[in-house]
């Protein structure tokens, strides 16, 4: 039976860390495993190879890659390799990336709607082993398809999954993926409301399937030490604050308080600043927005989600021992 969770592999886990995880995760049962790609750290492709050779059942998406530093035919054939290595079990997983760090490298985030609506038609027909030939506002595809020359071309079951925050890239993408990864730090009035868009943009689909609708949820487990749990998820959000303060408006976060956190901090934020400016960011929004506290009251705060619209809550686990949150989380969800 497969249990209706996933696991957000990030990259402040070691490798060692996320083959483990990937393991647990594999072994009892659990519905998928996503590697993030953000920062300039570490790239979820070679990972996402790592763990479809490692790993047997579980599904394996990207968590999300950009549209913008990856040409889409070249993420259609990536993914098509990615598939031969473990056949059904990838997802395609695409966001249009965050600022300052597309700006940074020289490929700001523009007409992001168009960009996406032409990455995942261009993808889909390739995965579908179709001819493509576009000369669109983003891309420009001259009649290419899959050509290998040694075996037969064959349509690829991969999935495209979109990573929106805002209404409108919702409705897109309710309209034109297979389902969606929506992102952490957000309340379950956000996850509603998410949803609605989503329906909204499905209501002039051409697509057959149910939209599946997936979430990261922050969460930290200590059963003999709650606190110790919610510290590790609130210096994560404070973090995040300072990071991408986009999330602040999504989240609930009171007027000011994002300004006050980048006083202290940018980016990239360094631990002793974040430990500065955890005591500005309150516990009730800790509270709204990721999970923590024992495995019960763990459990209990993700399940919020799954009453929200969530099928499948992506754990995305914090705090000193992130294989044992697996693990217990593992065993009640079972």
């Amino acid at each position: 039976m497969t249990i209706p969770l996933g696991v957000h592999l990030g990259e402040r886990f070691t490798l060692d860390e996320t083959k483990a995880i990937a393991d647990v995760a594999d072994e009892a049962g659990f519905d998928s495993l996503w590697v993030a790609e953000g920062r300039l750290t570490r790239d979820a492709i070679s990972v996402m190879a790592l763990l479809a050779d490692r790993t047997h059942q579980v599904r394996i998406g990207s968590g999300v890659i950009n549209n913008k530093t990856r040409n889409p035919a070249l993420t259609a054939v990536t993914f098509k390799t990615l598939d031969e290595i473990a056949p059904g079990r990838i997802i395609l997983g695409v966001g249009a990336w965050w600022e300052p760090i597309a700006s940074k490298v020289g490929a700001p985030i523009r007409k992001p709607l168009g960009t996406m609506r032409e990455f995942i038609s261009i993808c889909r027909s390739l995965f579908a082993n179709e001819e493509v030939a576009l000369q669109g506002e983003h891309f420009s595809m001259d009649k290419i398809r899959f050509d290998r020359m040694y075996a037969e071309n064959k349509p690829v079951d991969i999935p495209i999954y979109t990573g929106p925050v805002g209404p409108k890239m919702l409705e897109l993408s309710g309209e034109l993926a297979d389902g969606v990864y929506l992102d952490f730090l957000m309340p379950t009035s956000y996850t509603r409301e998410a949803v609605n868009a989503l329906q909204r943009g499905r209501e002039r689909s051409t697509l057959t399937k149910d939209l599946d609708i997936t979430q990261i949820i922050c969460c930290s487990i200590d059963d003999t030490n709650p606190e110790d749990a919610k510290d590790s998820v609130k210096a994560f959000l404070t973090m995040y604050l300072m990071q991408q303060p986009h999330i602040g408006s999504h989240c609930g976060v009171e007027p000011g308080l994002v300004d006050r956190l980048k006083e202290i901090a940018g980016w990239p934020a360094r631990p002793e600043d974040i430990r500065k400016a955890m005591p500005l960011v309150p516990d009730d929004l800790v509270r709204r927005v990721t999970a923590y506290g024992t495995t019960a009251q763990t459990a209990d705060m993700i399940d919020e989600y799954r009453a929200a619209g969530v099928r499948v809550p992506v754990v995305f686990p914090l705090g000193a021992n992130p294989v044992d949150t697996i693990r217990s989380l593992a065993k009640v969800s079972a």
